[in-house]
């Protein structure tokens, strides 16, 4: 009998799948943080965190995926160093008490080999709210000049900035926030 189990043991062995996960690094020229926010209803501001870096681990045939970023607030960037510098203060992002924002996921969705939706859990301001960004493009493709795979997208989200206890001139200014990051990743 124990034979019997020694072989039916590795039987099973030999003819399981292996996981097909795999794991990507972020391409830092082709992952940045966008967000939009209405000013005074006259007009959009906008901002972003450039050159995101990080690994996103993928296993298209299980479904499944994760992901935890840090994006510094030291990457955040309008174009008015003047607008960075508010933005950066207590009154809005608090970067010297709160230097990075994080997105930790939880669940993944998945249209075919594509990802469709990233669940997860964003951290702001020392708060932590669930979020959901939907893919609006995701494609992978054997990068030319790498000679890797590349996978990516643009995924986007809206947020309420009070949920997050950012609350300068609220009333004034609209809760919503729009954000969109885009990300490509090259197979490890």
């Amino acid at each position: 009998m124990k034979l019997f189990s020694t072989l039916s043991l590795s039987i099973l062995v030999a003819t399981a799948k292996p996981a097909i996960a795999a794991e990507y690094e972020f391409d830092p020229a082709h992952t940045n943080v966008f967000f939009t926010i209405d000013h005074f209803g006259t007009s959009t501001n906008h901002g972003a965190f450039h050159g995101i870096e990080g690994v996103v681990e993928v296993d298209r045939a299980a479904k499944t995926g994760n992901v935890s970023v840090a994006v510094p607030l030291s990457k955040l960037s309008t174009g008015n160093s003047g607008f960075d510098g508010h933005l950066k203060s207590a009154d809005l992002f608090n970067a010297e008490k709160f230097p990075e924002i994080t997105f930790k996921s939880n669940e993944w969705e998945f249209d075919g080999d594509k990802v469709k939706s990233i669940k997860g859990d964003l951290t702001l301001l020392g708060k932590t709210q669930p979020v959901v960004f939907e893919a609006t493009k995701f494609n992978c493709y054997d990068s030319p000049k790498l000679k890797k795979e590349v996978c990516g997208g643009d995924f986007k989200t809206t947020l309420d900035r009070h949920q997050f206890g950012m609350d300068f001139l609220k009333g004034a200014i609209t809760p919503t926030v729009e954000v969109t990051l885009q990300v490509e990743a090259v197979k490890k």
